[in-house]
């Protein structure tokens, strides 16, 4: 037994700790969050999601069971509790199987690099043994900081940079008492092979290959469908976004979707399609300077409003498996993001964003919202959890069902 009483430790945006029973907590709420099944009975169609212990990715997970009734296996790469605990991402695993088997689903979670083939074999011997040998849906919501090529041992880093010239804009922080300061921030713009790099971690290249390595061995089901999670995201934040390094690697990620869609949809009569979400406060977002910031003013002006990664995954899977018509927009992206990007919207944020300060940003942003979003991310400031009480930090990874 390993029970202790946590409290929150944190380095800005990043906490050195999480919390067991605020994981689970945050997961129950994110599956009941999810509108009752489109479609009742029968047996659900097999899902391989890859990323699916945070963010946009557990929104996948957990909304392809609730919702579609999903089972098949979800691939992430978390730590194990030590000397300190377990990632949030192990925690929220462990929660996840536990609703997925209370719910009848038959879900197995795989801890490793998806990157690597050894991954891949592993999943494709699952599907083969467990599963028919048959998939029907790929989600890939990968966000990483380094990938190893599989065939050269490369080893490739992605950035944040600008590219062309540096880039100052506002970001938002919080001083050693919590109180909010937003400061101008520079980044010095790409250089050498860093867009090469970028697009190499976080392009099309690996998702392509999870999409070829299991053609290969003869596992796409007829009508097989895949999407990767995106981000286009506001022109506050463009040029450190989509007109940076990142923003290189989602065009080439989208430009991979168009190639496989062309190539599934002759072999298997299937889709492939990039689904372009909207802003949340994620683990990966946090690390982007000015997200921050743009996050908190946008929630000052909508509000409740603003739709959840869990509500725009429900969204996706009803239109991924045809209970509502795909809707595309003229570069064939499913758009989750139109409330954000809505004129008047991007308007409003804009005015504040001139007008921001550490004098005025109060009255600006919902900074109450944001801090305890990041907080959430690490299972804290989750409403029903006592903090003042010692729980089991040595959560075991979930074994699969039988």
């Amino acid at each position: 037994m390993s029970e202790r009483v946590i409290t929150p430790k944190n380095r800005g945006f990043l906490f050195l700790d999480s919390h067991p029973d605020g994981c689970r907590q945050l997961v129950d709420e994110m599956w009941q969050a999810v509108p009752a099944p489109a479609a009742a009975g029968g047996e659900g169609p097999v899902a391989l999601v890859i990323g699916s212990s945070a963010g946009y990715g557990l929104a996948a997970t957990i909304a392809g069971l609730a919702r579609v009734g999903i089972r098949g296996i979800g691939v992430c790469f978390e730590k194990a509790p030590a000397r300190r605990t377990g990632t949030a991402g192990w925690y929220r695993t462990a929660a996840t199987a536990r609703l997925a088997r209370e719910h009848g689903r038959d879900m197995v979670f795989l801890n490793g690099d998806a990157f690597g083939d050894t991954m891949k074999e592993q999943v494709a011997d699952l599907l083969t043994e467990r599963f028919g040998g048959r998939l029907d849906y790929l989600i890939y919501s990968v966000a990483a900081p380094r990938r190893t090529d599989p065939d050269s041992g490369d080893v490739y880093s992605s950035v944040l940079k600008p590219v062309g010239s540096p880039h100052t804009t506002k970001t938002l922080v919080f001083d050693e008492h919590g109180a909010p300061e937003v400061k101008d921030v520079t980044t010095a713009p790409a250089e050498g092979d860093d867009i090469e790099q970028t697009v190499a971690v976080m392009g099309g290249a690996d998702w392509e290959r999870w999409i070829t390595f299991l053609a290969d061995r003869s596992l796409l089901a007829d009508g097989f469908a895949t999407a990767a999670l995106s981000y286009i995201g506001s022109p506050l934040t463009a040029a450190i976004y989509r007109q940076g390094t990142i923003g290189a690697a989602k065009a080439h990620l989208e430009a991979t979707a168009r190639t496989l869609d062309e190539r599934l949809g002759k072999t298997l009569g299937g889709r492939a399609v990039t689904s372009v979400n909207a802003a949340a406060v994620t683990q990966s977002s946090t690390a982007i300077p000015g997200i921050a910031l743009y996050v908190g003013l946008l929630r000052g002006v909508l509000g409740d409003a603003m739709t959840a990664p869990i509500g725009q995954l429900v969204e996706l899977w009803d239109q991924l498996t045809g209970a509502r018509p795909l809707d595309l927009d003229d570069e064939d992206r499913v758009r989750l993001d139109t409330w954000e990007l809505d004129p008047a919207v991007q308007n409003a944020v804009s005015e504040r964003w001139s007008s921001a300060t550490s004098d005025t940003i109060t009255g600006l942003a919902d900074l109450d919202w944001f801090s305890d979003e990041v907080r959430r991310l690490y299972g804290f400031s989750v409403p029903g959890v006592d903090y003042t009480v010692a729980v089991e930090t040595d959560v075991p990874w979930p074994a699969p069902t039988i």
